[in-house]
């Protein structure tokens, strides 16, 4: 498996349509922790987007399962940006076997 950091960029009109859909997007981010796909995600503190740090076998299938966050059936998201990740030191390292 390959680590991948996942940035999400945030348009400040869409707020309205992320409150409403955020429990969504939690349980499924939720169960991505308990398929053992998701390290750890959070919002950045300026409100502008969220850092995913996630497994995938390859980028297609990361691709395919981003495409699944109730945030993007929705339309929520103004940008993805993938980029493999090789964490080697830290709480993270090792993750990506």
């Amino acid at each position: 498996m390959t680590v991948f950091a996942v940035e999400y960029v945030y348009d400040a009109e869409s707020g309205p349509v992320r409150d409403e859909h955020r429990p969504a997007h939690r349980a499924w981010l939720s169960s991505l922790v308990d398929a053992g796909l998701l390290l750890a995600s959070g919002p950045y503190g300026d409100g502008a987007g969220a850092l995913l740090l996630m497994k995938a076998p390859d980028a297609a299938a990361l691709q395919e399962t981003l495409k699944q966050d109730p945030f993007a059936a929705v339309q929520a998201i103004a940008g993805i940006r993938t980029t493999e990740w090789n964490p080697v030191i830290g709480l993270l390292a090792g993750h990506a076997s």
